[in-house]
């Protein structure tokens, strides 16, 4: 079976948002070039920051259909993490909410990329 460990979003500065996800994440880029920057994460996760304009094939879409999802273990850290968030100028697309799947938010990077944050509802 073929799983996927690679996410790449189209962007149109790659070294601009390699800045913004060092700062968000926490860690330093693997690779960093105008073109294209990559980051390794603890949980062996890979973000790739490739420029719209130089990948091959042409990028067509948009951003904004797809999330880049980060799980925390309560309310009080999503909580945290948006206070922090909004505190930094993130755009804020959703405020704190409960959904059915848990309590949640979602802001965008500097592309329109969107980023939930949530915490999973304990099961009743």
């Amino acid at each position: 079976m073929v799983h996927p460990d690679f996410t790449i979003l189209f962007v149109d500065n790659p070294l601009a948002s390699a800045a913004f996800y060092r700062d968000l994440l926490a860690v330093e880029p693997v690779e960093s070039s105008p073109t294209f920057a990559m980051f390794v994460l603890s949980n062996g996760v890979k973000l790739g920051l490739w420029s719209r304009h130089t990948a091959q094939p042409a990028v067509t879409a948009e951003a904004g259909s797809v999330e880049i999802c980060y799980r925390l273990e309560n309310p009080d850290d999503v909580d945290s993490v948006y206070s922090d968030w909004a505190k930094r100028g993130l755009r804020i697309l959703q405020t704190p909410v409960e959904l059915d799947f848990g309590y949640t938010f979602v802001a965008t990077d500097p592309d329109g990329h969107r980023l939930r944050v949530y915490a999973r509802i304990a099961a009743v």
